[in-house]
């Protein structure tokens, strides 16, 4: 595998942030694709992204097969809950590994849980996402979504090599759609993908993000 950039390199919190105020909107009001409600949250920020995050995602709608759906399972993330996940991961590997330092544990959480300061998920630009039959049916991927080690290994790496064919041609398929679209992927989740934040913007070469941090849904 190449690689992998994480979001804990200082090189992402310098990306420089023009904030150009696109709303957020509801995915739930497209027919496009399908959203997935095991991670729904009473406001419904689960299923909000920015406005050109949604054009997007119907744009790699269509260079998916006739017979496969996006499933989107998370959008938009509050601040205040990303800031959370994130200390909790940091807590829990100071705890398993006593002779770390912050800083390592700071690094080691960030291969699966986003940094607050440079989330993507709360900058309403990053989908977490999977594919599905046009009845619902999810597609094998070699994970489930959010699945990390250590029960499955590095198997939620995208490029992670030992899945078996069905699930890379499907990663793959996934892939290829999303990249049509202008999305970039984390590459410690194959599920994750984004527009418009800072990762991408280092990721693509952009000289700055489009979308900063929003603390809620309301603008």
């Amino acid at each position: 595998m190449r690689e992998i950039v994480l979001l804990s390199d200082l090189r992402i919190a310098e990306v420089p942030v023009k904030e150009c105020d696109e709303p957020l909107v509801d995915l739930r009001t497209m027919e496009a694709f399908r959203v997935d409600q095991r991670l729904a949250d009473p406001e419904g920020a689960f299923a909000h992204v920015r406005l050109s995050v949604a054009d997007r995602l119907v744009a790699a709608q269509t260079m998916l097969p006739r017979s496969l759906r996006l499933l989107v399972v998370e959008g938009f993330r509050p601040a205040a809950l990303q800031y959370r996940y994130f200390t909790e991961s940091v807590a829990a590997h100071l705890t398993a590994h006593p002779g770390w330092d912050d800083r390592r544990a700071y690094v080691e959480a960030s291969r699966y849980v986003s940094p607050p300061e440079v989330a993507p998920h709360v900058t309403g630009g990053a989908v977490d996402l999977t594919l599905c039959t046009v009845s619902g049916v999810e597609l094998p991927m070699g994970t489930q979504v959010n699945a990390t080690p250590p029960e499955n290994d590095e198997a939620c790496y995208t490029a992670f090599p030992e899945i078996s064919p069905e699930a890379r041609r499907n990663r793959d398929i996934l892939g290829a759609a999303l990249r049509s679209g202008g999305f970039v992927n984390y590459p410690t989740e194959w599920w994750h993908w984004s527009y418009g934040d800072r990762y991408w913007a280092f990721a693509t070469g952009a000289r700055f993000a489009r979308y900063g941090i929003r603390e809620t849904l309301a603008p």
